[in-house]
This record gives structure tokens, C-alpha cells and sequence, in this order.
């Protein structure tokens, strides 16, 4: 079997080789002790002090009491064997050196070849660098947003949205077959009290009025129904077909189907600002219509998993690890709110989606032991831990010094809408207008930037800064600065790159410690990808751009690359063609433009 391996910043192929250069020396010295030891993991990490090498291994370590030696003797016969290898390869070598080290580590240096290989391979792979096939095309949803038709999407489901567009890429980027899927919560007490809201409306009841709904909807838009309502509009949503208000203020039946539509189409409007497509819309209420709530309440009673008592039906959910027992249908014969959840995931496996991801609000946190308890409990073959789930904190907005405050009841929350067009402003003199563009970049890229479980402060202020402290604007800025160098180069840069791809270009000039550290970066850039798909975690791709932003800027300040010498002329362009392609894959990730000027 072939050795696991953890590593620094290399290309796959090398770690692939590195890997078993240390896996063929253990075996030998195994075998050579007769020893009938397991081959250990291979790992190959970065040392912490930049001095001690490019990776280390602590190999000998682990090899040291099955091999019946000091961790140091087992550590010198492994070089010696690793270094005779590396020699003999077909492909070349790639070490420059090992050294011994401290209890038994082995210090490894790569060769200045090895290091820059990264240039060509960028080039040669353009926008497919970083992107792989662990997936093998299998199917995955991620479901999103999935906000109640009730009111504007509002800064946590932007949120939603960033992150679950982004975490949708990355699981395209590495090989799954991605269905991107909204669950339009369209049923229940929620869209009765919005059809009540604006009901009163229609009436000329204000939400300051006593008579308006206690518990209503009081945004302005419910006023907006209402008018449109009165007017006989008629609206439509994505893949619904159109409805036509009738009027009637008495019909709480017609004002629901119309003000639902108005409110998808409000949304719609909101997710095409923000860049966000989705494959399906899966309605709440086909699932009462479709009888799939009924026939999953009846497959747990058949199961055995259920009990009355109080006049309601409970699901054992503590069998499942749940901290007490969950009532499924309430002593008036309605359903709680986890029941249709439940039939919604059953759906989700029958139509062939053995994985599934849910990015949603740390507020339905209590609802994943119940839904998970009740597809364990419906024996209908889903496995333990379906669906995965995504939970994020909600985000508090700052602008000019003070937080906006979020209310949804009393209607004057933050909306996606908003926080796009305030950070999307532009200003020329006493002018302003708003690049919506610019907007939603900022908004994305601010939305997937920290742990999804962290609590997060969007400054508007900050987002509209022009400085390097506006990460958005210091990673975009990276990209555009490498845009200018080759403008003012004025050379054919498709041919430069087709050269360095084919690997024409001599990179030999390339031994400065910034752009070994450049190349590094580049390198991390796949392993990157990967680790953000394992812990279903977009922000690493945000960290890695920065730090990416930061070492070309470093590069930049400290380097001319527009060298009187051809060959370092030539050499360094390369580096910055390949940079300026990583820069554009991580951002393409995670929804935001690569601008050629700012």
C-alpha cells in the first residue's frame, strides 16, 4: 500500500515522488532488519524555522523502536539511502540536500529547479491549476439560502449565499457533480402572517395601528404588496409560472399565492446582484402535496419509533443521541417544523444524492439532531451524519462608526441590497454612483473571509476603503499590478506564456528569496483547494489570497522585473503570468472579480 504523505509547499507530482523516495528507503531498512513493522505515514512539513530546511521529516522517529536503533542512526541510514535514490531517478533528482537534525529529524532542502517547476506547471494547467477529480463526478447538493418568501434577503442570507456559492465551486473544482438547490420554506405560520400583513395593508391598516396583525410583518415592502395588489399587478419568479393579483382584499388566499411570488421575485433579483445561481427550487409545500409528510410520518410510525402521549405524536429521537424525545404532530393535528424537514431529506436521497450539504444559520443548530435522528430512525438506508451541515453566525454591520441595527419584525433590517450598493459606491466630487460590480466583490469576499461559526463585523467603511487594510481591494490590487507590468512590457504575453508552459523559458534567474517564497505560495495553492473542500471551509481560500496578495506586493516593492537582462526579464514575467493565474483561479472560487485596472 502506498505510504500516506503530508507536506509543505511542492507541486503533487514532487510530493508524490518525495514520498516514495521516503516510503522505498523505510521498506528497505525493514526489510534489511527483518523487522515486520507497518510502513508508517510519510510526512513531509514545514520546519519552523525557515533555516532548517524546506521540509523535515520524522521518519526515523517511527522507525526507531521497530528497528531496534537510536532515532539519529536510523535517521543517518535513511538520508543515506533517500540521497541514493533521488540520484538514480528517472525523472531527475529533487533534493539539494538532507541533513540530520536535533533527536532525529531529517532536514530536507529542494533543489532550486524543483522549486521553480511551479511557473511552467501554472501556465501549462491556466485556469484548471488547483483543480482535481477526488470527486470522480459523484453527485453532491448544496443546499442555500433557502430563505422564507416573507420579506428582502437580508445580510445572513447573503452570508448563506457567499458561502455556499463558494463551497459549491470548490466541490466543482475538486471533481464532485454539484447541484446547487434553494428550499423555498413557502408554507406555514410564517406565510400566513405575511398574507395577513398584507391583507391589512390592502386595508389601509398601518402597523401602527391596533387593528395590524400583533405578531405581522411592518417593513415598507408589505405596503408595496399591497399597492401592487390593489393594482392588479402581476409577477412572476424563477421557474414559477407568472400570478396576477385579483384585488380582492377578502381573498387572504389570493393575496398568499401573490405575495409569495412578489417576495421570490424580489429575491431572484436580489441573487442575480449577487451572482448567485441556483439548479433547483424545491418548494416546502410540494412536499404536503406530494404526500411525502404524511408517508414519512407514517414510515416512522411503522418503524416503531414513534409514541403519543398529551394527544401528540413524539419521535424517539434520544435512540439516536438527541437530548430528550421531539413531538411530531401537535395535539391540534399540525405538524412541527423538523417533520417536513425530514420528508425534504428523505427527497434529497431518493433523487441520488448520497452526500448532501446545508449551509444555514446557527440558529437552526437544534435542528440538526432531529433530522438526522429521523432519517436514522426511517430505515430507508441513509447513513449516520446525512446531511452535512454548514451552520454560520450571524453578521453585524457597521457604517460610519455605528451598527446598523438588524430587525426583521420591525422591518428595518440590513438587506443583501443594501449592504451591495453601500459598498459599491463610488464617488467623483459631490457625485455618486454605484458600481454594482464592485459592490458585490466586496460583499462576497467579506462574507466568506472568517470561519463560518465566527461571529463577523462588516465595516462598510473599511470595504469601501482604496488601502491595503481592504483585503479585497489589496488581492485585486495584486492582480491589477501584474495587469500594469505587462501593459508597460508591451510584449506578446500569450506567446511568453505557451513558452513557459512548454517549458522554453530559462527560469534559472529566478534564486531570490522572494520569488523561491513566491513560488511556494503557488504551489500551496492546490493542497489549499483540497483542505477548503475537507473542512468544508471557503475562508481558506480567502486567507490563502491575501497571503498570496502579500508576497507579490513584497516581490514587487523590493524587484524590478523590467530588467535591462533578457533572460531575468523573461524569467520574472513568467513568475508573474503564473501569479496572476492563481490569483484569478482562488478568486474565480469564491465569486469575486480579477479587475486589470483599479
Amino acid at each position: 500500500m502506498a505510504p500516506q504523505v503530508q507536506s509543505g509547499a511542492m507541486l503533487t507530482e514532487q510530493k508524490s515522488r518525495l514520498a516514495a523516495l521516503f516510503g522505498a528507503a523505510a521498506g528497505q531498512l525493514i526489510a534489511a532488519h527483518g523487522a515486520q513493522a507497518p510502513m508508517p505515514a510519510i510526512e513531509l512539513d514545514r520546519p519552523r524555522q525557515a533555516g532548517h530546511g524546506d521540509l523535515a521529516s520524522n521518519l526515523a522517529l517511527q522507525l526507531a523502536r521497530p528497528l531496534g536503533a537510536s532515532p539519529r542512526q536510523v535517521a543517518e541510514r535513511l538520508k543515506a539511502v533517500v540521497e541514493a535514490l533521488d540520484r538514480e531517478s528517472a525523472h531527475g533528482p529533487l533534493i539539494e540536500s538532507l541533513e540530520v537534525a536535533g533527536p532525529g529529524f531529517i532536514n530536507l532542502r529542494l533543489r532550486a529547479d524543483a522549486k521553480r517547476a511551479v511557473v511552467g506547471r501554472v501556465l501549462r494547467d491556466g485556469a484548471a491549476f488547483g483543480r482535481g477529480n477526488r470527486g470522480a463526478q459523484r453527485p453532491v447538493m448544496v443546499e442555500f439560502v433557502s430563505a422564507n418568501p416573507t420579506g428582502p434577503l437580508h445580510v445572513g442570507h447573503g452570508r448563506q449565499g457567499a458561502l455556499g456559492d463558494a463551497l459549491a465551486a470548490l466541490l466543482e473544482a475538486d471533481g464532485w457533480r454539484v447541484a446547487r438547490e434553494f428550499y423555498y420554506n413557502d408554507a406555514g405560520a410564517q406565510i400566513d402572517k405575511l398574507a395577513l400583513s398584507v391583507q391589512a395593508r390592502a386595508r389601509g391598516i398601518g402597523p401602527d395601528d391596533e387593528r395590524f396583525p400583533a405578531d405581522g410583518y411592518r417593513g415598507e415592502y408589505i405596503r408595496d404588496i399591497a399597492a401592487d395588489y390593489l393594482a392588479r399587478e402581476t409577477v412572476s419568479a424563477e421557474r414559477v409560472a407568472e400570478v396576477t393579483a385579483g384585488g380582492d382584499v377578502d381573498d387572504l388566499d389570493a393575496i398568499r399565492r401573490f405575495a409569495v411570488a412578489y417576495l421570490r421575485h424580489e429575491q431572484d433579483i436580489d441573487l442575480r446582484a449577487f451572482g448567485v445561481r441556483f439548479d433547483n427550487y424545491y418548494l416546502e409545500s410540494s412536499l404536503y402535496d406530494e404526500g411525502r409528510v404524511q408517508a414519512t410520518v407514517e414510515a416512522l410510525v411503522r418503524a416503531g419509533k414513534t409514541f403519543e402521549d398529551g394527544g401528540a405524536l413524539w419521535l424517539r429521537t434520544t435512540d439516536y443521541g438527541d437530548d430528550k424525545d421531539r413531538v411530531m404532530r401537535k395535539s391540534d393535528g399540525g405538524y412541527t417544523y423538523f417533520v417536513p424537514d425530514v420528508a425534504y431529506h428523505v427527497a434529497k436521497w431518493q433523487r441520488g444524492f448520497q452526500r448532501a450539504i446545508n449551509v444555514q444559520g446557527s440558529d437552526h443548530h437544534g435542528t440538526v439532531a432531529r433530522v438526522r435522528a429521523g432519517l436514522q430512525a426511517i430505515g430507508a438506508g441513509v447513513p449516520a451524519g446525512y446531511p452535512d451541515y454548514v451552520l454560520h453566525k450571524m453578521v453585524t454591520v457597521m457604517r460610519g462608526g455605528e451598527e446598523v441595527k438588524i430587525s426583521k419584525r420591525a422591518g428595518s433590517y440590513v438587506t443583501l441590497r443594501d449592504l451591495i450598493s453601500w459598498t459599491g459606491e463610488v464617488r467623483d466630487g459631490d457625485e455618486v454612483r454605484i458600481d454594482e460590480q464592485r459592490g458585490r466583490d466586496a460583499v462576497r469576499f467579506f462574507l466568506i473571509s472568517r470561519k463560518a461559526d465566527s461571529e463577523f463585523v462588516f465595516d462598510v467603511d473599511l470595504a469601501l476603503a482604496r488601502t491595503d487594510e481592504n483585503p479585497v481591494y489589496y488581492i485585486q490590487y495584486a492582480h491589477a499590478r501584474i495587469c500594469s507590468v505587462l501593459a508597460q512590457w508591451g510584449g506578446d504575453v500569450d506567446a511568453l506564456a505557451a513558452s513557459a508552459a512548454a517549458g522554453r523559458v530559462d527560469l534559472a534567474p529566478l534564486g531570490g528569496a522572494r520569488e523561491f517564497a513566491l513560488a511556494a505560495r503557488l504551489a500551496d495553492f492546490p493542497e489549499t483547494v483540497e483542505a477548503a473542500v475537507d473542512e468544508l471551509a471557503p475562508h481558506a481560500v480567502a486567507f490563502y489570497l491575501k497571503d498570496l496578495a502579500s508576497d507579490l506586493h513584497s516581490y514587487y516593492n523590493a524587484e524590478r522585473v523590467l530588467v535591462d537582462d533578457e533572460a531575468t526579464r523573461t524569467a520574472r514575467l513568467a513568475l508573474l503570468l503564473a501569479t496572476r493565474q492563481v490569483l484569478r483561479n482562488g478568486l474565480a472560487l469564491i465569486g469575486v472579480s480579477a479587475p486589470e485596472r483599479m
